[in-house]
């Protein structure tokens, strides 16, 4: 109801303010249109300017921030085409480590896919699988190129109980879970490994050599389901 009796009062000959207090207002404040710029398209500019020095052409300073507005929606199309086309280029590779990964006959062979096949796949340049050390040795365990690392180490590497996933954007690779191939990395991803039984928590790595491979602000989806299905593979060999 308040509304409705402002915007009458507006409208009203006689009670609304004339053009002079209008003009005097606005050279009062002078940044006006700078706090309210959404009132300039809403402006009807004059179609000639008075030739008087100082005078800004409005209907250019409107056509430019049309121009800018077009730029900044054109902008935001091609980073989401971009981010798609990369998110779906990420999901497919991920697929075919899958298929990789759901094909070894035992452990060593799943070790053997996840150093040699996963990098390519996964456009990383390291990748390895390691596993805590337990005080009862698991013969299953004994495979070459399977890591082993001290016992409660995941849970330091996660960050906490409740963390699955780590990203490390600048940071030397750690010999512990990279073995050889630490040297190269410079951007980590490390997901947490909990195939359960006997068998102790573990981590599949991914390293690549170049900083903000992987990053705070990405997202972990694919990176987690990957150690699922490497998870759903030890139990079957374990």
């Amino acid at each position: 109801m308040v509304r409705k009796r402002d915007d009458a009062a507006l409208t009203d000959p006689a009670t609304a303010p004339t053009d002079a207090q209008v003009a005097a207002y606005l050279r009062r404040n002078g940044d006006f249109l700078l706090r309210h710029p959404e009132l300039v398209l809403a402006l009807s500019p004059p179609s000639r300017w008075p030739d008087v020095d100082g005078v800004v052409d409005m209907q250019i300073y409107m056509i430019e921030r049309l121009k800018e507005e077009v730029d900044r929606v054109k902008g935001a199309a091609e980073d989401l085409i971009h981010t798609s086309r990369s998110n779906m280029s990420t999901q497919n590779r991920t697929h075919q480590a899958v298929l990789v990964l759901l094909s070894a006959d035992d452990l060593g062979g799943l070790v053997q896919a996840v150093a040699e096949e996963l990098p390519a796949m996964l456009d990383v340049d390291v990748a390895a699988l390691c596993f805590e050390e337990t005080d009862r040795a698991l013969p299953a365990l004994a495979v070459p190129g399977l890591l082993r690392i001290p016992a409660a180490s995941v849970e330091k590497m996660m960050g906490g109980p409740d963390r699955d996933c780590a990203l490390s954007e600048d940071m030397p690779g750690d010999p512990l879970v990279f073995g050889d191939g630490a040297g190269l990395v410079a951007s980590s991803a490390l997901a947490r490994l909990s195939p359960g039984g006997n068998c102790p928590d573990g981590v599949l790595a991914l390293g690549a050599r170049h900083g903000r491979t992987f990053h705070s602000g990405q997202g972990t989806e694919l990176i987690t389901f990957l150690a699922r299905v490497v998870e759903c593979c030890v139990k079957r060999f374990v």
